[in-house]
């Protein structure tokens, strides 16, 4: 597994890189946000360490440039800042986790861990076009078609669709989708559901109302 790490201080990118290849997976460096985007167009990572203070281009606006070119690619997003406005936003925009400065190198291994298991693991995926409504899901091609339109969801907003097309009728608290989902290695916070249900609701078109929320339980998927 490849990951390319995008930060401009060069101890801290260090640090990452070396952790990384000692749990065994390949990396890349990039100090400054204009280097990412023309490297991608020549190898396409299996993970993004992404930090938001770049020079060059921002890592928000960097954000959203890679996942609108390419959704499948898991970012996470490394942040300085304390304000939840900020991870809000980076979430909002694609991120697919997120980590503040300064953290525990053992923990973002383990981000890292997970967010490539669900890309890498087939066993992860169902098999053969789901069908629910006027939405398509195609996991081996890592499409998703509602009304015939095929819609750009990050790896997260596909697999919280996947599971909930595949459980119809069925409440996931927000715990319940920690777990299944981000992983029981990561730690991440019941905000981070909460943003990546709403981003996947507004891209579902006119089958939206159908990711109902359950207040004070979660989350359910209505069947057609």
């Amino acid at each position: 597994m490849k990951i390319l790490i995008v930060d401009d201080e060069e101890d801290i990118a260090g640090l990452i890189q070396f952790h990384l290849e000692e749990e065994g997976f390949q990396t890349e460096v990039c100090h400054n946000g204009m280097e990412v985007l023309p490297r991608l167009e020549k190898n396409i990572p299996d993970g993004i360490i992404l930090d938001l203070m770049l020079p060059g281009i921002g890592g928000m606006d960097l954000c959203k440039r890679i996942k609108e070119k390419y959704p499948q690619i898991p970012i996470i997003m490394v942040t300085a800042k304390t304000g939840e406005t900020d991870v809000v936003l980076g979430l909002e925009l694609g991120a697919d986790d997120y980590i503040r400065k300064p953290f525990n190198i053992r923990e973002l291994v383990a981000r890292v861990r997970t967010v490539t298991r669900r890309t890498a693991d087939p066993s992860q995926e169902v098999q053969g076009t789901i069908t629910t409504g006027k939405i398509q899901i195609n996991p081996t091609a890592h499409k998703v078609f509602v009304e015939g339109t095929e819609i750009d969801l990050t790896l997260i907003e596909f697999k919280l669709l996947q599971l909930f097309a595949g459980n119809p009728g069925v409440a996931f608290s927000r715990d319940k989708l920690l777990d299944r989902i981000w992983g029981k290695d990561v730690f991440v916070t019941d905000r981070t559901v909460d943003v990546n249900i709403k981003r996947l609701r507004d891209k579902l078109l006119s089958e939206k109302e159908r990711l109902e929320t359950i207040r004070g339980v979660g989350y359910r998927f209505r069947d057609a």
